[in-house]
């Protein structure tokens, strides 16, 4: 992996720890802020399967839990309809975003993740 790519992988992990201190502290339009910015890096380095293959990972240790309706609905769907809840979820993170609904716009982005996730 090139130097670009892990600064790239390193900002991603950063962004996303970041998020997840500020979504608990409550700061729910930091939170958004910051994911945001995670989704532009990852967005930039689609052609880098290392990297979203790292922050899958990444994602995956973010988002453990025992009782996870997300990863037992992804075990049942195909690719393009976890890519096309992704993109619903993200649409609607916007949506929130603009309306000022911060925490509706960051647990949307959050469950896009999940669909993301490993």
């Amino acid at each position: 992996m090139g130097e670009d790519c892990k600064s790239a992988l390193e900002n991603l992990i950063k962004l996303t720890r970041s998020s997840e201190i500020k979504f608990k502290r409550r700061d729910f339009k930091g939170a958004f802020e910051d994911k945001r910015k995670a989704n532009a890096i990852l967005k930039s380095q689609l052609g880098h399967n290392e990297i979203i293959d790292k922050f899958k990972e990444e994602l995956s240790n973010v988002y453990a839990s025992k009782f996870d309706l997300i990863f037992d609905h992804k075990l049942k769907i195909d690719e393009f309809k976890k890519n096309e809840i992704i993109k619903l979820l993200e649409i609607k993170s916007e949506e929130k975003f603009h309306k000022g609904d911060y925490k509706g716009a960051v647990k949307a982005l959050r469950r896009s993740e999940k669909y993301l996730s490993k």
